[in-house]
């Protein structure tokens, strides 16, 4: 079932809009442990379009932003290798929160409480369009995925497993 069209501004959406990014909203119905397959599914786009936005930490728990396309996981081994760093792990959720001050399942790479860096699949790079997290559970915006390299400096990386 579909949400009303607007909804409140976000930190994430108040900076897409002072950057002047043309996004589009894209509410849904949030599910506890859902992830972008369930948002994907619910939306009716390709989960390899829906990005995640995942907040990890390198071994000295120094917090990172690594954004993965929705059907794909994070090879930490892979990942950590590329960025210089001994090991990767995801933060737990409570950590994640107070890094990027939004709710797990709710976390968008835009306007993030503490300052990250922010690593992207490079494959997502590529496509035309994506979905991603707006900054609160069950609303994605759509934009070209270049933002992401203008707004947050996003380093390409190659480190996506099969789920």
């Amino acid at each position: 079932m579909a949400k009303k069209e607007r909804v409140s501004e976000t930190p994430a959406t108040q900076l897409l809009k002072s950057a002047k990014v043309d996004f589009s909203e894209h509410p849904y119905d949030y599910l506890e442990h859902g992830g972008a397959q369930h948002s994907a599914m619910v939306l009716g786009w390709d989960p390899f379009h829906v990005v995640k936005t995942l907040i990890m930490q390198d071994q000295e728990a120094k917090p990172l932003v690594v954004l993965m396309h929705g059907n794909r996981k994070v090879s930490t081994k892979s990942l950590a290798r590329q960025i210089g760093a001994k090991s990767v792990e995801p933060c737990t959720p409570e950590t994640a929160n107070r890094h990027s001050g939004y709710l797990v399942g709710g976390t968008s790479p835009f306007a993030t409480r503490k300052a990250m860096p922010v690593y992207v699949e490079e494959s997502i790079l590529g496509l035309p369009k994506i979905l991603i997290n707006g900054g609160r559970r069950g609303y994605l915006v759509g934009l070209d995925p270049q933002w992401c390299v203008r707004l947050l400096a996003a380093k390409a990386v190659q480190c996506a497993m099969q789920e």
